[in-house]
């Protein structure tokens, strides 16, 4: 238990650092968002590239955890928008969409990275890039989809999703996951100076990803009722692993390292961007509350998981 705490607490701890520079004004929102951009659009995408184009593509299309993971993602899809609207009577197409993104979707970029890296190894970032992929192409466009249904016509969700796809396109994260993916099929080798440049922007993602996730959440505004806020951490933090949990243990990829890795993807808590989604629906007081409390919440979960599936590094 010593050692896990020695892995997850510095990454806490500099949660605590970008919350505590941004709330003495050192920093400012706007500096946060600068920061922000450059883990999506350089950092992270060079750290994606390098864990791609570096193995072989049968070792990197893993089926059975792309299966597993996406199945893992549904069930939760599912149970959370069964558990708001029967058990919270949430009504609105958009709290039902809201609270499928809060459950089903990890924050895989910025939390997800570095405590893999560090628990795993950088063989397990290819689970990262596995899931993002599930989780870009398949779970957020159904969660838009049902947010929408009940916000406008035929014609403007299909609109919606088609913007939506455009911009998935663009994303640089996306982009690198394709370009990976390209490079390790092909089998191409980039030139030493290439290679060294993209390592050191790679190395830079962790650090700054967990600054800015703490800088991100002085600009939350609280709110909303509690039964709503308490569901989708639930289902964010119990159902999500639990489901993903199962599904692994029934696919069973055969790297332990991958099968370990899934776990603790899906044990994170909701996506930075949860309440920045929710406000075309003037959902975002309780997403932002949500938000919150999930991630105080998950040092206690992330430690516990981390705790019962041990490390496959070390036995």
């Amino acid at each position: 238990m010593l050692d896990i705490l020695f892995i997850i607490g510095p990454l806490f701890m500099a949660i605590a650092l970008g919350f505590i520079v941004v709330r003495l004004g050192i920093y400012g929102p706007s500096d946060i968002r600068v920061l922000g951009r450059f883990v999506i659009q350089v950092a992270l995408p060079a750290l994606i590239f390098k864990a791609l184009s570096e193995r072989s593509f049968t070792e990197i299309i893993n089926l059975r955890y792309l299966g597993a993971y996406a199945l893992g993602s549904i069930i939760t899809f599912i149970v959370a928008v069964a558990g708001a609207r029967f058990l919270i009577q949430a009504r609105s197409r958009s709290t039902l969409g809201m609270t499928a993104v809060g459950a089903s979707l990890s924050n895989s970029g910025f939390i997800g990275f570095p405590l893999v890296l560090q628990f795993l190894g950088t063989k397990a970032t290819v689970a990262i890039a596995l899931s993002m992929i599930v989780e870009n192409l398949l779970i957020l466009p159904l969660s838009l989809a049902l947010a929408e249904s009940g916000h406008s016509d035929r014609g403007s969700r299909v609109q919606t999703l088609l913007t939506l796809f455009s911009g998935l396109m663009r994303n640089p994260l996306i982009l690198a996951i394709i370009a990976g993916f390209a490079c390790s099929l092909l089998r191409i080798h980039l030139p030493t100076p290439v290679t060294r440049t993209i390592d050191m922007f790679a190395l830079a993602s962790g650090a700054v990803a967990l600054f800015v996730i703490g800088g991100s959440l002085v600009g939350l505004r609280p709110g909303g009722d509690l039964p709503r806020i308490a569901w989708v951490c639930a289902s964010k933090l119990v159902v999500h692993p639990l489901a993903v949990t199962a599904m692994m243990l029934l696919f069973a990829p055969a790297d332990p390292i991958l099968r370990t890795a899934g776990i603790l993807i899906a044990s994170l808590p909701m996506l930075s961007i949860f309440p920045i989604l929710a406000q075309k629906y003037d959902e975002q007081a309780w997403c932002a509350s949500g938000l919150l409390a999930a991630t105080i919440t998950s040092f206690a979960t992330l430690t516990f998981v981390m705790w019962m599936v041990g490390s496959p590094l070390h036995g």
